[in-house]
Formats: C-alpha cells, sequence, structure tokens
C-alpha cells in the first residue's frame, strides 16, 4: 500500500471515533463525552486538536515512526521539520491552557483529553520535545496515570507492533 494511500485509510478512520466516542457516552449517560453548557467547549478542543496539536504529532510519528516501522520509504526531513514547527505553536497555546487548568473540559478527564493525545503513547518515535513544556507534560503524565490509557491491550491477545528499525 503506497504511502498516501495507507495515511488517507489512517486519517478516514478519526472522524468515526470521535461520532462512536459521543454516542456511546450518551447511550451510557456518562459526562466522557461533555454534553449540555460544556458541549461547545468539547468540540472547540477536538476541532483545534485535529487541525493542530495532533496533525502536528502526526506528521512527526508518521516521519519518523509509521513509515520506518511499516517500510514506507525514507524519513522526509521537511515533513519532520514542518511538524516540529507545528508542534512547537500548538504546544505552547496548549501550555498556556493548562497551566491554569488540570484538564481540557472542566475538572475531570474527558474524551478531548484523550483525543488530544492520540498520538503522544508513541512519542518514543516521534520523540517530540513534550519536556519543553511543563504543564503540557503534567498534563499529559495525567493520562499516563490511568492504567486503561497506558495499557489499552491489557489482557487481550494483541500482536506487538513491529520495531522501528535502527532502534
Amino acid at each position: 500500500m503506497g504511502e498516501s494511500r495507507f495515511r488517507s485509510k489512517v486519517v478516514d478512520r478519526n472522524w468515526e471515533a470521535d461520532a462512536i466516542a459521543c454516542r456511546l457516552s450518551r447511550d451510557t449517560g456518562s459526562d466522557f463525552w461533555r454534553s449540555g453548557d460544556d458541549e461547545p467547549e468539547m468540540i472547540r478542543w477536538l476541532s483545534w486538536g485535529k487541525e493542530n496539536f495532533a496533525r502536528a504529532c502526526d506528521i512527526v510519528h508518521f516521519e519518523r515512526g509509521t513509515k520506518q516501522r511499516y517500510g514506507l520509504g525514507p524519513v522526509d526531513q521537511e515533513q519532520v521539520e514542518e511538524g516540529l514547527r507545528r508542534f512547537a505553536t500548538s504546544a505552547a497555546i496548549l501550555e498556556a491552557e493548562l497551566a491554569w487548568r488540570s484538564w481540557l473540559v472542566g475538572d475531570t478527564v474527558s474524551y478531548a483529553d484523550f483525543r488530544m493525545a492520540t498520538f503522544l503513547p508513541f512519542n518514543d518515535a516521534a520523540r517530540l520535545p513534550l519536556g519543553d513544556y511543563p504543564s503540557l507534560s503534567r498534563w499529559y503524565g495525567q493520562l499516563e496515570a490511568i492504567e486503561a490509557w497506558r495499557d489499552p491491550f491489557q489482557g487481550l491477545d494483541a500482536p506487538a507492533l513491529a520495531p522501528i528499525p535502527g532502534e
């Protein structure tokens, strides 16, 4: 499968995840997907994250991780640099927001937090400079403290990710 076709297959699935999370949260009466007065804030973070922070993380991870792991071609250093520029811009915005709040929407974790952090569990491959942003690092540490986030496949018979050559 070619690089652009592979990438479009992955991107095509993101909107489904949001719709599923919304539906399951509503069906179970959970506030994981915020509704009511908090819903606009929820949608704001999902929209902003997709176009900014998650996109920046994706660009870098795709080049340094996915392409290498699955033999989809060499790292495109120009793409990595573009992704890192976008990351610096969006991470600075998140840093400022997270300096005065624990979570993106309200006082407890929400779907917006998980969606924003989509690529961060794979930062060993992407090597994004999270440490340059203490509030962002603290926020992500809170997600990492949630066992189901840290190890979402615990107890399942899931294959390990293929190694990245040279690591």
